[in-house]
């Protein structure tokens, strides 16, 4: 393999996703190993990338996507496939930033692209779709909830509905959890196979995938621009980066606007019949804290997501910490044996919003899907495949959520300590919730107790 620049966030390519990555050359695509003169390239075989390519090639551009290790290697090939409304930025926070309109029409974009994942998901005879997402809340927040529910329907025309505490506890066996957001509309697939699928469709129209092929030089100026590779330059007329944060010394500014997060994954060994018993939902599950999300797989495995980091980990160290957070969220499926743990790393924006757009004359960005979900990837790859085929300037609407240095090692240090805040304070909020619960239901059998004496007391006096 050739060897490539070294990452600006400090990622190590050999390791950073050494779960479900193909081998080497498994896959059969070459390196460019020879000058080549295209309309477009794509940087970054990942979600987005490979959106924007087969779209550019379905609009009858010739497309090079350049791959420094392998289709999906990283982020886009260990998601959890989770495809769900909006962004990671809250309805009423999107609102305040770019006001009303702006914001409803950017939900509906994101909409198109969660229609183009399910219809491209589902053009593979074999892909399997579970339906359904549920956010449960880990405090007795209804009123909240009630709240939120009136913007995502009334406002976003989101299909919602809401789930008392009863109802979440005989879908779900935990007293953790009290109301919920159910999202039927939402949907999952396998991360992996799509991201393979879409790396075959694009070049079923026309565009030519080539890995093992880090970019080591780009030369932005001028109508054509010069893209370097250790054995081979490339020319075009457009360059979209949409390698995340392994764009390396070429793309240093770009992905010094994103913080590098790892979340780890771990699927549990089969849990037989008391899984069944305990989770009765088929989605996926996150709480509103966005601390652990989870779906039951292979029918009768549990794929759990939760912890996070802004330095690489090990999985298997952060797969023990899965387990005893399954073990404390439902007790009854302990002991629990994982079978299979790994990391991804994604870049996560300041904003919370993802990055999509042209930031020059025929260059362009798309990045930042951390913690957006697949759709956004779609809605990015859409735009600007529009942008470039047809001159369309949809993509504006992004304008308002520019490039913002994330930090540098200062902001992941920041990043570290704030994740680690917030969850020990949705930790305490929980607890006490669950308190206030008990005690709530205390009091209320002392009151049945004390009114079934009352009216027993009536009786034996009516009785004399």
């Amino acid at each position: 393999m050739a060897d490539s620049l070294p990452d600006p966030n400090g990622i190590d390519p050999a390791t950073a996703a050494p779960a479900m990555v193909p081998a080497d050359g498994e896959s059969g695509r070459p390196r460019l190993a020879f000058d080549l003169d295209v309309d477009v390239c794509v940087i970054g075989a990942g979600l987005a990338g490979l959106t924007a390519a087969r779209e550019i090639a379905r609009g009858g551009m010739s497309v090079a996507v350049l791959e420094g290790r392998s289709v999906g290697w990283s982020a886009s090939g260990h998601t959890l496939g989770s495809v769900m409304p909006g962004y990671a930025l809250a309805p009423a926070d999107l609102i305040e930033r770019v006001g009303f309109d702006q914001a409803r029409a950017l939900w509906a974009l994101a909409q198109e692209g969660a229609d183009y994942v399910r219809a491209t998901a589902t053009s593979d005879a074999a892909a399997a779709l579970t339906e359904g997402a549920l956010e449960v809340s880990t405090v007795d927040a209804g009123d909240r909830i009630i709240g939120r529910l009136q913007t995502l329907s009334e406002d976003f025309a989101t299909d919602v509905e809401g789930w008392q505490t009863e109802r979440v506890r005989a879908t779900l066996k935990s007293e953790r959890y009290f109301h919920a957001i159910h999202y039927p509309k939402a949907f999952q697939i396998d991360g992996r196979r799509y991201v393979h699928r879409l790396a075959a469709l694009a070049e079923e129209a026309g565009a030519r995938i080539f890995e093992d092929t880090p970019v080591v030089g780009i030369d932005p100026a001028g109508i054509r621009k010069r893209v370097v590779t250790p054995s081979a330059r490339l020319r075009c007329g457009h360059v979209v980066m949409a390698g995340n944060v392994h764009l390396g010394e070429p793309g240093r500014r770009l992905a010094s606007t994103l913080l590098p997060v790892w979340r780890y994954v771990a699927v549990t060994a089969p849990l037989g019949e008391r899984l069944a018993e305990t989770i009765a939902f088929p989605g996926a599950v996150t709480d509103s804290d966005g601390i652990d999300q989870f779906r039951v797989v292979e029918g009768d495995r549990l794929m759990w997501s939760g912890p996070e980091t802004v330095w690489q980990g090990d999985p298997a160290r952060h797969a023990k910490r899965i387990r005893r957070r399954i073990a404390t969220v439902f007790p009854q499926l302990a002991p629990v044996e994982i079978a299979e743990a790994w990391s991804g790393v994604f870049g996560q924006t300041v904003h919370a919003m993802p990055q999509i757009g042209e930031v020059q004359p025929g260059v362009w960005v798309l990045g930042g899907f951390g913690r957006q979900g697949l759709a956004t990837t779609a809605t990015g790859g859409l735009l600007v495949a529009r942008g470039i085929v047809h001159g369309d300037r949809n993509w504006r609407q992004f304008a308002p959520f520019e490039l913002v240095w994330a930090g540098g090692t200062a902001g992941r240090i920041a990043g570290q300590a704030a994740d680690a805040w917030s969850r020990g304070q949705a930790a305490t909020l929980g607890a006490l919730a669950r308190l206030r619960e008990r005690a709530r239901n205390r009091e209320q059998a002392r009151e049945a107790t004390r009114t079934a004496r009352i009216a027993a007391a009536r009786t034996r006096a009516a009785d004399r």
